[in-house]
């Protein structure tokens, strides 16, 4: 079910690691099954970002006129309430209007040791093929793959993250070759039931040194064909040796089986636990797509570490059905829930907690949102503190996408996200500035065991 691997590369599964000038036209991996890396590589080109390359409304209506189909508009299933405020006025950064937003309760100077994590869904080439209703109002031009992979990639320069989780990678070969040279070493773990696309951690070479590596097998335990991955890290910060756990998942997606997301969240957790402690008590990290909002009952299970599954139902779990960001309606749901004793079947049961007996399921980390623990602004925010919206296409403008953090780290900024007004002049993602249907998003952590001021306690 999981494969474990202490400092050696993993068989079976996709890897490669930036190599020295001198050994770059070597096959240094003597297992077939390991990549070998050339050096013939060009990486990305420089970014030139300008107010005036920005889309106009009239220049998005026009486009939106030569590739719109039929779907009438009210059938756009509108995840999140736009806050009502005063207009404001638009300033661009080198990001175009994303922009990072910084702890107002820990300075960066009283942490020297610090690291920037990034989750990102850059959509599957063949899930954009497959699901091309989603994306009918997106050009060609757009939506191929070369032209989001540079979108992508100019992005990521932008950010210089130091550990990147991926969701829905089916070219991981293109990306190593755009990361190599940046030093950038990675893992992938494709989904099973010949499923193309999966999860794919990346890390630079300089600061982490892999202890660890382990991949779940979601099929293995009948909770479907996803997939997660787990990975022990020793961040070379300062030679202090600091070691972080970091988990990538993309939570199955149908809104009606909250039961497999519970599990699949479970078994992820559980086991980020267990190397946790392995490890020494080493901090968590735990990032993705969880297809779950904010107001879900998944979320507070994440926020709560545990769950009575008989007060809700299993069909609502994820909050993609019925529960709208920013409204009323998902705390009703909630209030209904806790008047209610809601029936599931033995097989859901099991799927949801592991065992046919019990109701009541528990994780063992006690783990906070990086981006409600950092303050920002109604216009990209709810009220929980997270994005407004991370994903937006044909039948969804919401928040699904997370970074979660134990008590062993602090954030100290996160990437906001986009305003509600400039996601819907673009008419959905990707566009011609943001190469997945999702954005992607960030935090710069600190260590908690190195601050250096009484400012820094939590």
């Amino acid at each position: 079910m999981y494969s474990q691997h202490n400092t050696g590369l993993p068989p079976g599964r996709m890897y490669y690691t930036s190599l020295l000038p001198q050994q770059r036209n070597h096959n240094i991996f003597e297992n077939p099954q390991r990549m070998n890396i050339s050096s013939g590589c060009s990486y990305y080109n420089e970014l030139s970002v300008t107010a005036a390359s920005s889309v106009t409304v009239h220049e998005s209506y026009k486009r939106q006129k030569m590739w719109s189909c039929s779907m009438e508009e009210e059938s756009l299933k509108i995840q999140t309430k736009e806050p009502s405020s005063p207009k404001r006025k638009v300033r661009y950064t080198k990001g175009g209007y994303r922009k990072w937003s910084h702890s107002k309760l820990h300075s960066p100077l009283s942490f020297p040791d610090k690291f920037v994590l990034l989750s990102y869904n850059i959509l599957g080439d063949a899930n954009a093929s497959n699901h091309s209703d989603l994306y009918c109002h997106i050009s060609p031009d757009t939506m191929d793959w070369s032209s989001r992979k540079r979108l992508i990639c100019q992005e990521l320069d932008m950010w210089k993250p130091d550990l990147m989780c991926f969701q829905e990678v089916d070219h991981f070969d293109e990306l190593v070759q755009e990361f190599e040279k940046n030093g950038y070493s990675g893992i992938f773990k494709g989904r099973t039931g010949g499923e193309k696309d999966g999860c794919a951690i990346f890390w630079k070479s300089h600061r982490f040194r892999l202890l660890q590596e382990e991949s779940i097998e979601f099929k293995e335990l009948d909770l479907r064909n996803n997939v997660a991955q787990l990975c022990v890290f020793e961040a070379d910060i300062n030679k202090k040796g600091r070691r972080v756990v970091i988990g990538n998942i993309h939570v199955l997606f149908n809104p009606k089986r909250g039961d497999i997301k519970l599990g699949q969240v479970r078994v992820l957790l559980q086991e980020a636990h267990a190397l946790s402690e392995k490890w020494g008590k080493a901090a968590v990290v735990i990032a993705g797509d969880f297809n779950s909002t904010p107001q879900s009952t998944l979320y507070k299970f994440l926020v709560s570490s545990e769950l009575d599954l008989l007060e809700h139902d299993r069909r609502q779990i994820s909050g993609q059905v019925e529960s709208v960001p920013g409204s009323d309606s998902g705390i009703s749901k909630m209030r209904t829930y806790k008047r209610n004793r809601y029936r599931w079947e033995d097989d859901e049961l099991k799927n949801a907690s592991g065992s046919l007996e019990c109701t009541r399921i528990k994780h063992p980390l006690k783990l906070f949102s990086a981006y409600a623990c950092v303050q920002g602004s109604a216009w990209i925010r709810d009220g929980s503190g997270e994005p407004l919206a991370t994903s937006y296409h044909s039948k969804f403008l919401g928040t699904v996408d997370y970074i979660w953090h134990s008590e062993g780290l602090i954030p100290l900024r996160v990437l906001d996200t986009l305003p509600l007004d400039v996601l819907r002049q673009m008419n959905g993602l990707p566009s011609e500035k943001w190469g997945s249907d999702h954005l992607c998003l960030a935090c710069e952590f600190a260590f908690a065991t190195d601050q250096m001021g009484d400012d820094s306690k939590r």
